[in-house]
């Protein structure tokens, strides 16, 4: 699986560098402010940090595309020189990062030579090194030319060469036997669900994943594996060529070879009952039998309150955040997703305990209350600055400090009005999943009940 980025270097590269070492913390490496110095040494830079020894181990991981890789800088000047485009955008650097453990560092090379010539190579200068100091991140790093030996003309990136380039990417990685990015079907995927979903944290795919394997292994045949998924609360669809599931909550399924290509109905059929020795385990949703007491009352099936923070207390406890240091983890894949929220959520029940928020009226109360102060101090701040325009030299000074202190209020309680209307907007999602959950585990018992009378009529007869 690799994954491709692409972006322009003006001047100093010194901070881009740190996005090219670690592209997680960073989505768009474009906004980093750039710091004055000579177009020359900032390509010197970004080839010097491409190539170096300490990042390569060996120079043959070091290749240079229409250009030789001891002297890319001084040739791709050249260049820059016979056509007079020396200013703007002096290169693109680029990566193509692997899969731990799936790629080693000779094929990750050849593959990052055969992108570049497809891509740029006959237009422009490309600098390919593959960096393998961390075993576990083989990456290749590119650094292009803006200006085309052949004509002069400049490049600029545009959404369609990013396109083109994850399209050849993804090619070349299915000729070398290697996986590529699959993006659930019909939706797009935002940095934050692509950043989440690459370091394992818990978002709705990675869940289903966890889900179907867990429901994979401990079912004997697709109907009990259904069973299972259904009992966790989803929606299935084992019909044609592509099996499919959802949560109520969404509008479109998933398909299951989407979330692993390997999920084929075939490939699910043979890997089927790995830990179901003694017949088809029955999923359920499960809560630890030792509750805390504070707790105890709030823990009741499609209990509807207006104590809002009561309500907040009890879904962080069902996620395992509440008491601290639990072992308890929740089954349901309708909160799961929600873990990655956890420093949203905590940062809500925090506001809510420091102003005695307890009920939704008192949520308004706070509300109107921040409002009129950001009124009264918007008054403030405009009279200081009709101030201002007639006062002394010498007192202007004094008056704009006065002002500045007065903003730094109004942002405090615009932070806070923000945070006040987001705890109202989240308490009506939380009420609507703990209502689902509650709902799917009170089906799943009605479904036992029922079983378990049916099967005592049989054996009274």
């Amino acid at each position: 699986m690799a994954v491709t980025s692409l972006w322009r270097i003006r001047g100093y590269i010194g901070k881009v560098l740190l996005y090219a070492e670690n592209p997680d913390k960073t989505a768009n490496p474009e906004t980093i402010p750039s710091i004055p110095e000579t177009n020359r040494e900032a390509l010197e830079d970004v080839i010097a940090y491409a190539g170096r020894e300490a990042a390569t181990n060996q120079r043959q991981l070091v290749t240079g595309v229409n250009c030789t890789a001891e002297t890319a800088r001084s040739e791709m000047i050249a260049v820059k020189n016979r056509f007079r485009k020396e200013d703007g955008t002096i290169a693109y650097h680029g990566y193509q990062s692997f899969r731990e453990g799936e790629v080693t560092p000779e094929q990750a090379h050849r593959i990052g030579i055969r992108l570049a010539e497809e891509l740029w190579g006959d237009r422009y200068q490309v600098l390919v090194a593959t960096h393998v100091d961390k075993e576990s991140h083989i990456h290749s790093h590119f650094v292009i030319n803006t200006v085309s030996f052949v004509d002069g003309r400049k490049f600029y990136r545009s959404n369609e060469d990013y396109t083109r380039m994850r399209g050849v990417s993804d090619r070349l990685c299915r000729e070398y036997g290697l996986s590529v990015v699959r993006r659930p079907e019909g939706r797009r995927e935002n940095y934050s669900a692509w950043s989440a979903e690459k370091n394992g944290k818990p978002t709705r795919y990675n869940v289903y994943r966890a889900d179907v394997q867990e429901a994979m292994y401990f079912s004997r045949t697709p109907y009990y594996m259904e069973d299972y998924l259904r009992r966790k609360g989803y929606i299935t669809d084992f019909t044609g060529r592509h099996w499919k599931i959802r949560l109520s909550q969404y509008e479109h399924f998933t398909r299951l070879d989407t979330l692993d290509e390997r999920w084929t109905p075939e490939n699910i059929r043979r890997s089927m009952g790995r830990y179901a020795t003694f017949g088809n385990r029955r999923a359920y949703i499960s809560y630890p039998p030792q509750m805390p007491q504070e707790l105890s009352d709030w823990f009741q099936p499609f209990h509807k309150t207006g104590h809002i923070y009561k309500l907040f207390l009890h879904y962080c406890y069902l996620l395992g955040y509440l008491p601290k240091h639990t072992d308890y983890k929740p089954t349901s894949p309708y909160l799961k997703e929600d873990l990655r929220k956890l420093d949203e959520l905590s940062e809500q029940v925090r506001y809510m305990g420091k102003y005695g928020i307890e009920t939704f009226d008192d949520l308004y109360a706070d509300r109107e209350k921040i409002q009129r102060d950001m009124d009264t101090l918007i008054a403030c701040r405009t009279k200081l600055q009709n101030r201002i325009r007639r006062a002394a030299p010498a007192e202007k000074e004094t008056l704009r400090q006065e002002k500045a202190g007065v903003t730094e209020q109004i942002t405090t309680l615009r932070k806070q009005l923000k945070l006040n209307k987001a705890i109202e907007v989240r308490s009506a999602k939380i009420q609507e999943k703990t209502d689902l959950l509650y709902a799917n585990e009170y089906r799943a018992k009605e479904a036992q009940q029922q079983k378990k009378s049916q099967r005592r009529e049989r054996d009274a007869r």
